[in-house]
């Protein structure tokens, strides 16, 4: 039987996939939420969710709008303060891996989420960084979901909001961060990982249906495609009913709340 599938739901299964059932993820809102949650509802039922707002162990059954949604609390194993959050379980080493978005990302996994032009009169004015900057130096590496577009993934980000590999290479380390960073980009498209040595994010599979020409052409870097570049397996029917009945529980419990 052929499944079918939008682009969207095959970037949010990929990235779920990325995830363990040993995993302790600080979970960001939107795309990186939904694949974190479709990864505890099929193969790691044990993964421990954190939000920014403090909760732990959190399982809601619908899609939280922000950090201070309430699913998040009441669904949540315990809720402790800001600052015990970012002092001991993020600072402390306690996060195994950030589950980041971006406004725009660099080919070395920087992102901005600040601004657009230049700082001091800005096109565009973003929400900024919450916590995503603490997340991406303390986490012990990083995943990013994002759709593929010109202005999106561009040559050179317009603010450093949360650090990356910075110019590539040992930039990290050289700063004295001890964490592995970016390590995996879901978009779309396909499914990038950095290089080990330049740290620049390679293509490691597209997703079906997808060509080379497509992801240069939404691309704002000279994109590298790897050798044994492979086709990411598309959703399995447990996947796409899991996501699907997600966002409708979702979107009918939201529906409401306005109403």
């Amino acid at each position: 039987m052929e499944i079918d599938f939008t682009t969207d739901e095959m970037m949010t299964i990929a990235a779920a996939r990325a995830l363990g059932n040993d995993d302790i993820c600080f979970v960001g809102i939107g795309a990186p939420s939904a694949a974190c949650n479709v990864a505890r509802l099929t193969h790691a039922p044990d993964i421990t969710l954190i939000y920014e707002s403090g909760t732990i162990g959190t399982a809601p059954d619908i899609l939280p709008l922000s950090i201070g949604d309430g699913e998040l609390c009441d669904t949540a194993v315990t809720t402790v303060s800001v600052p015990e959050m970012f002092r001991y379980w993020l600072q402390g080493g306690r996060v195994t891996v950030g589950f980041l978005g971006a406004a725009q990302l660099d080919r070395f996994g920087n992102i901005n989420t600040t601004v657009i032009g230049d700082y001091n009169a800005p096109s565009i004015r973003l929400p900024g960084g919450g916590g995503a900057p603490e997340i991406a130096s303390s986490c012990g590496e990083i995943f990013i979901t994002m759709k593929q577009t010109l202005r999106g993934m561009v040559e050179v980000v317009d603010f450093f909001t949360s650090f990356g590999h910075g110019s590539g290479g040992t930039d990290r380390a050289d700063l004295g961060i001890t964490t592995k960073g970016p390590t995996l980009l879901i978009t779309d498209l396909a499914v990038w990982r950095p290089d080990p040595k330049t740290k620049e994010f390679i293509v490691r599979s597209l997703h079906p249906g997808v060509t080379r020409d497509h992801v240069q052409d939404t691309c704002g870097w000279p994109v590298k495609f790897a050798d044994d570049l492979g086709v990411t397996d598309i959703p399995t029917e447990l996947e796409l009913t899991t996501l699907r009945d997600l966002k409708a529980r979702t979107e009918a419990a939201h529906a409401v709340e306005v109403a």
